[in-house]
């Protein structure tokens, strides 16, 4: 199996499913980095503050545990995948 398959597949889990409904639920909906602003935005996502790679895919303290895990808004949760992200450029230099 591809990683990414296993990575897709993780979030096609019944696990995934019910920790992702449990942070939304303990978080009334509500995006944390807007709450934390003082602004009430629902949340939609919930993220992994320490990220899903292949090499983690099957460890359940980076997929499930909810202290890795964040309600966020849309806005929210593409901000934070676009500060992670690295770009590579027509030369192939890399910048973050």
């Amino acid at each position: 199996m591809h990683h990414d398959e296993a990575i897709e597949r993780f979030y096609t889990t019944r696990a995934w499913r019910k920790a992702r409904d449990a942070v939304l639920k303990e978080h009334n909906g509500l995006c944390q980095v807007c709450l934390s602003k003082g602004l009430i935005e629902p949340a939609t996502n919930v993220h992994h503050v320490k990220p899903i790679t292949p090499e983690t895919v099957d460890d359940p303290h980076i997929t499930l545990d909810r202290s890795n895990l964040m309600a966020l808004c849309e806005a929210c949760h593409q901000e934070q995948h676009k500060r992670k992200r690295w770009r590579c450029d027509a030369l192939g230099h890399v910048s973050l």
